[in-house]
């Protein structure tokens, strides 16, 4: 995504968990919708922007009235949900001069924080936290039944928490690799990846890259990853 996009989201509908390669802001202009993903699950309204980092995935399910959305390239930011005062002037600069608009946005946002507070949300919290937590003993702490929790999860964030956590130790591992110079295999034990080879098939996955590529990529664009 390299230039605004303004995005009309259908009443109703169910955007399905998806993944971006690229930082971008979403910033509600008409409607709303609640989306769930690697930074949590939140209630967009309008004014409300929902920050995403490369790699990021999130489902959107979009309220009865609808969306428009302006979606801006925007990386580096580290809250994931924050409020515009004015979002029409960031709009209206969009317009004209995208990159303008996205510094804009970075000056006038601020955090918020608008996510829901249930059960599905302290176990992403507990996953995006700590990748080790173990999903039986998270669930009985909770008085819920591993079952109730593996279907309950995945109806608020459209993933299994068994694939919420992967893929919560894969994004920590991308973002370690172009944060940091350490060796790939000093960053896949101090990660929990079984091996290098295991951080190596993640990594991959997630990016599309190897770590030694990504690594490459990122110094060669200066790129920075919000953590």
């Amino acid at each position: 995504m390299h230039s605004s996009v303004f995005q009309t989201l259908i009443a109703g509908g169910r955007m399905a968990r998806h993944r971006h390669a690229c930082g971008y802001a979403a910033l509600v202009l008409k409607g709303g919708y609640v989306e769930a993903g690697d930074r949590g699950r939140f209630h967009a309204e309008p004014g409300h922007v929902l920050i995403h980092g490369p790699w990021e995935s999130h489902m959107d399910a979009v309220a009865r009235t609808g969306a428009v959305v302006l979606n801006l390239p925007l990386a580096g930011v580290a809250f994931g949900a924050g409020l515009v005062d004015d979002p029409d002037a960031v709009a209206r600069a969009a317009e004209q001069d995208p990159a303008g608009a996205a510094a804009l946005l970075r000056r006038t946002a601020r955090p918020l924080d608008a996510a829901p507070d249930d059960w599905p949300d302290a176990l992403a919290r507990a996953l995006r936290h700590d990748p080790d937590t173990v999903l039986e003993i998270w669930a009985g702490a909770a008085g819920l039944a591993p079952a109730t929790v593996s279907r309950g999860f995945r109806q608020a964030f459209g993933t299994s928490p068994r694939r919420y956590r992967a893929d919560q130790r894969a994004l920590r591992a991308a973002r370690a690799i172009v944060g940091s110079g350490d060796a790939p295999a000093a960053l896949a034990a101090e990660l929990g990846f079984v091996d290098q080879a295991h951080m190596t098939r993640a990594v991959a996955a997630l990016t599309g890259l190897t770590p030694g590529r990504l690594r490459v990529k990122s110094v060669q664009s200066g790129a920075a990853v919000a953590r």
